[in-house]
């Protein structure tokens, strides 16, 4: 018998059952969603948080703030990396 892999998605199927994780996730996704798709572009671009933050004349911390979801960025902030990575922002409303 294989063991099975206990996955992000597994463990975040399970802690959405508690209804106090559950609210504080509903706030946090956005950020998430958006350090996560920061993170993936990073990485199919073959750059690290120095690189990507001397492209953009920045400091490492601020690209690390931003993917551990300590950050605050602005829009011009966001925008500006994405031109860094050679990618266009979209935002949507659902």
């Amino acid at each position: 018998m294989k063991n099975k892999i206990y996955t992000f998605d597994d463990h975040l199927k399970e802690s959405l059952k508690d209804k106090g994780f559950s609210e504080a996730w509903k706030k946090a996704r956005p950020e998430y969603l958006l350090a996560k798709a920061l993170i993936k572009k990073r990485l199919e671009k073959k750059m690290s948080q120095r690189d990507l933050a001397k492209k953009l004349g920045t400091s490492q911390a601020l690209i690390s703030n931003i993917e551990t979801m300590s950050g605050n960025p602005s829009f011009n902030q966001l925008n500006k990396i994405a031109r860094a990575l050679d990618s266009e922002l979209l935002f949507s409303f659902k």
